[in-house]
């Protein structure tokens, strides 16, 4: 399908929906479960590209894995911190944290890999992390350009006691480096700069070592990870995807509809779900049930426009976007210049496509973000740039208005799949 057009929805009485696991969980449990020491059972596993493309790597690297793609399943079995094949070639596709994960696992136990990526995976920023390893007495040999893959990555005596990781470009190195460092005989100390050294990722990231069996020590910038031999569960349940949820809790003050989300909990580890914080404050009502959050939206005629920080949820900068043109003010979105260095240059392409479809905004450098200004919309086809939360969040617009087209819907394959089937069963 080249392009999906979307229908407007005039009127719904209620939205229930079931989204995929977290890509976010799905991707550090498959680490931490290929680092163990235990045969552990995946329940809930996300079935996309990225997820794909980390399975398909774990097998190349000779772990014993299993996949039912309908219960969701997936078994690993840990050796340790041993990679049964230490000269493989893998290909990490697109997916981001694949990459960086799979790169420091690699390298902290020691052997000769060739990494390979998609073309849009090769523009994406590795030096800060790669000049880590390299420090610690990895070699590399690239490919393409410098620092970026595909290179061949050979790595012997890996000597690293303590690494400064700035957050500011990828929380993902960071939390590379403090899952991977168990492998290190002595252990480990990461510390962190940065605006997201404290973020959601990270968070989630320690969170789940603590799961597993991995007690990092908290420091006064930093953790200590201590050297674990025999960690590991032997059954994790993956949350569902957080960020997916948010197209559908969006829709509550767009469509002035209540929605619920099965088995979507408020003490979710996902940072996104303070994006549902954002939704109340535009005057939505959230409950807690026993089957999933509900975010009331039937009881609203209209709604604010917003000034709120989205650093640590930043991921749903494009949902915000495209609720803003519908809002009763100007929306401010802020600290989200990270994002440019992501799927695509997202600063770039939110504010490309909504003046495409005449929508007034802006850059607002005072504060790392963009501004959009409520207004008509015209109709046209957004671009996705590859990039699967275009294509999702832009989705809502042609909901409210009937106007929008999606461009390459099938980008959504990256985390989730049938998106696009859930949006054709609301109507």
């Amino acid at each position: 399908m080249n392009e999906y057009r979307v229908k407007k929805i005039d009127h719904i009485k209620e939205i229930e929906v079931q989204v995929p696991g977290s890509k976010s969980i799905t991707n550090r449990a498959l680490l931490l479960a290929a680092l163990s020491a235990h045969k552990c059972t995946l329940h809930g596993v996300l079935f996309s590209d990225d997820s794909r493309a980390f399975l398909d790597s774990l097998e190349k690297l000779g772990f014993e894995v299993q996949t039912d793609e309908e219960t969701k399943d997936v078994v690993i079995q840990g050796l340790g911190g041993k990679i049964p094949n230490n000269h493989a070639s893998i290909n990490v596709r697109s997916a981001g944290t694949a990459a960086r994960f799979l790169t420091v696992m690699l390298a902290l136990a020691g052997g000769e890999y060739e990494l390979q990526a998609s073309p849009q995976m090769c523009k994406r920023p590795m030096k800060p992390l790669l000049d880590i390893l390299k420090q610690a007495g990895v070699a590399f040999s690239f490919v393409g350009d410098e620092d970026h893959f595909p290179f061949v990555m050979k790595s012997q005596s890996v000597s690293m006691k303590e690494v400064q990781v700035d957050t500011g470009i990828s929380s993902q190195f960071a939390s590379a480096l403090l899952m991977s460092g168990v492998l290190l005989p002595d252990g480990v100390t990461v510390l962190l700069s940065g605006d997201r050294a404290e973020g959601s990722y990270i968070k989630m990231t320690l969170a789940m070592m603590e799961q597993f069996g991995i007690k990092p020590v908290k420091l006064k910038n930093g953790y200590r990870i201590p050297h674990t031999e025999s960690f590991g569960v032997e059954q994790y349940q993956v949350e569902p995807d957080v960020s997916g949820a948010c197209y559908f809790y969006a829709m509550a003050p767009l469509l002035q509809t209540d929605v619920k989300v099965k088995n979507v909990h408020i003490d979710s580890l996902q940072g996104d779900i303070k994006f549902l914080q954002v939704l109340e404050n535009m005057g939505c009502v959230l409950t807690d049930e026993a089957d999933g959050v509900k975010m009331s939206g039937s009881g609203l005629t209209e709604y604010p426009g917003m000034d709120v920080s989205m650093k640590d949820f930043s991921d749903q900068t494009m949902t915000m976007a495209a609720l803003s043109p519908f809002a009763q003010g100007t929306t401010l979105i802020r600290n989200i210049g990270h994002i440019r260095f992501q799927e695509t240059d997202r600063i770039h392409a939110v504010l490309t496509e909504l003046t495409r479809m005449g929508i007034e905004c802006e850059e607002a450098p005072e504060c790392d973000g963009i501004r959009i200004m409520p207004g008509t919309v015209e109709e046209c086809s957004v671009e996705t740039y590859e990039d699967h939360r275009m294509a999702m969040a832009f989705s809502l617009v042609g909901l409210k208005t009937g106007k929008i087209a999606i461009r390459n819907p099938e980008c959504c394959r990256k985390t989730f799949e049938n998106y696009f089937e859930l949006l054709d069963g609301l109507y």
